[in-house]
C-alpha cells in the first residue's frame, strides 16, 4: 500500500495511469458501509418509460425523500427548468431539501448507477478519495446516445477535485457486488458478452477488476432474469447484506422461465468461497410474480434494492411476495429500516432503486 504518495502525484498517476488504484491501496467499500452521498440523474428520456413517464415521479421523489433522511442527495439535471421541475415533485413529497444539491451536469437518461463513478476509498492515503470513471455504451450501444452519460463521472470528479482514473473499458455499476472485504460479485452474461469489450479475455476483464475496484476474489455467476435488458446485471440477482451473506432471487415455479438460471446461480453460490475461504450465508429472496407490461416480460426482482444510510429502500410490485421479501430484508438489515416504495410504473423503465442511484462513500 503506497500511503507515501503526494496529492499531486495521485492526480498525475491517474493522469498518466502508470498505477491503478489497487497499487495505491485504494478499494471500493461495500454499498452498506457509511455514505456521504447518493447520487441521481433525474429522469427526463420519454423513451424510456413510453406514454408512462409522469407516472414515476411520486415513487422516484419518495426514495430520494427516504435517501435524504440520512445523507446527502446530488442530482445531476439538465438545466434550471429541469431542476424547478424536480423541486416541485419532491416538495410534494415532503423530502429533506437542505439535503439535496443540483448540479447542471446533463444526461441522456437516468441510470446512475451505470453511467455514474465508482468512487474508492484509501483512509491512509493523502488523497483519501478517488474515482474511476468505466466507459459507458448502453448496456452494449442498445440505447444510444450516451455521450452525455458517458461524461458524468468526469464532471463529479471536477466538481469533487479528486482524481479520475480512465481503465478504458466498459464497465457498468450495476454489473459488479462488493462485500467490502474483497469479494467482488458479477456474472458471465453480461461482462463476457461480446458486446462491451469483445477484444477482452475473462482473465483479462479479472486484472481490471482487480486493479480498478481493489478486489481479490471475484466470483461469477451465470444468467439473469428474463426481460433484463442489461445481460444479466448482478444487482438484479444476488447481492451482499454483509461481509459474509448474501440475499439470492429464487423462483418457485419451475415452470416459469426464471426458475433454471436462478437455481444454477443458487447452487454455484454453494459452491464458491469468500476472500477468506470461507462459505457464504445464503438467504433466498422469493421472485414477484410475472409483471407484463405490452406483452414484454418486466425485469421485476426484489433484489435492485438500495442500501443508504438511514433505510434499505426496496422496489415493490402489487405482489404477493412483496411482504415476503419485506420480511427477509428486514431480518437481513436488522441495523436499518426496510422501506417498501411502488416500483409498479418504474420497472416499465426496465430498472429500478438500485439502477437509479449510486453511493459515494465517506
Amino acid at each position: 500500500m503506497k500511503t507515501d504518495i503526494q496529492v499531486k502525484d495521485i492526480f498525475e498517476i491517474a493522469k498518466l495511469g502508470n498505477l491503478s488504484p489497487a497499487e495505491l491501496g485504494y478499494t471500493f467499500p461495500a454499498e452498506f458501509e457509511a455514505h456521504l452521498a447518493t447520487w441521481l440523474s433525474w429522469p427526463h428520456k420519454e423513451a424510456s418509460w413510453p406514454g408512462k413517464i409522469h407516472t414515476i415521479f411520486p415513487a422516484y421523489a419518495e426514495f430520494i425523500k427516504q435517501v435524504a433522511f440520512g445523507e446527502e442527495v446530488h442530482i445531476n439535471v439538465a438545466d434550471e427548468k429541469m431542476k424547478q421541475f424536480a423541486i416541485g415533485h419532491l416538495t410534494d413529497a415532503g423530502a429533506k431539501l437542505e439535503n439535496i444539491f443540483f448540479h447542471f451536469f446533463p444526461t441522456n437518461d437516468a441510470w446512475c448507477r451505470d453511467h455514474g463513478p465508482a468512487f474508492l476509498v484509501n483512509k491512509e492515503a493523502s488523497v483519501k478519495k478517488v474515482l474511476v470513471k468505466w466507459n459507458y455504451n448502453a448496456w452494449g450501444d442498445k440505447y444510444p446516445p450516451y455521450d452525455l452519460d458517458n461524461q458524468i463521472p468526469v464532471s463529479i470528479a471536477e466538481y469533487r477535485g479528486i482524481p479520475c482514473f480512465r481503465p478504458g473499458i466498459v464497465m457498468e455499476g450495476g454489473s459488479v457486488e462488493f462485500n467490502g472485504k474483497g469479494t467482488l460479485l458479477t456474472s458471465e452474461a453480461c461482462l463476457l458478452n461480446p458486446n462491451r469489450n469483445p477484444h477482452l479475455s475473462k482473465d483479462q476483464i479479472e486484472e481490471y477488476l482487480q486493479g480498478y475496484y481493489g478486489v481479490n476474489n471475484i466470483l461469477w455467476l451465470k444468467d439473469g432474469i428474463l426481460g433484463d435488458d442489461t445481460d444479466g446485471h448482478i444487482d438484479d440477482l444476488t447481492r451482499f447484506v454483509n461481509e459474509d451473506t448474501v440475499v439470492t432471487m429464487v423462483e418457485h415455479d419451475k415452470k416459469d422461465e426464471n426458475y433454471a438460471p436462478l437455481k444454477e446461480n443458487l447452487n454455484l453460490l454453494q459452491n464458491l468461497r469468500l476472500e477468506n475461504g470461507k462459505q457464504m450465508n445464503i438467504i433466498e429472496l422469493p421472485m414477484p410474480g410475472k409483471l407484463i407490461f405490452e406483452d414484454m416480460r418486466l425485469p421485476a426482482s426484489y433484489a435492485n434494492f438500495y442500501i443508504s444510510n438511514h433505510a434499505v429502500i426496496v422496489p415493490t410490485f402489487r405482489d404477493k411476495n412483496d411482504d415476503r421479501a419485506i420480511d427477509i430484508l428486514s431480518s437481513s438489515f436488522p441495523d436499518r429500516k426496510v422501506i417498501g416504495i411502488d416500483s409498479w410504473d418504474l420497472i416499465w423503465g426496465l430498472g429500478s432503486f438500485h439502477c437509479l442511484s449510486q453511493q459515494e462513500p465517506l
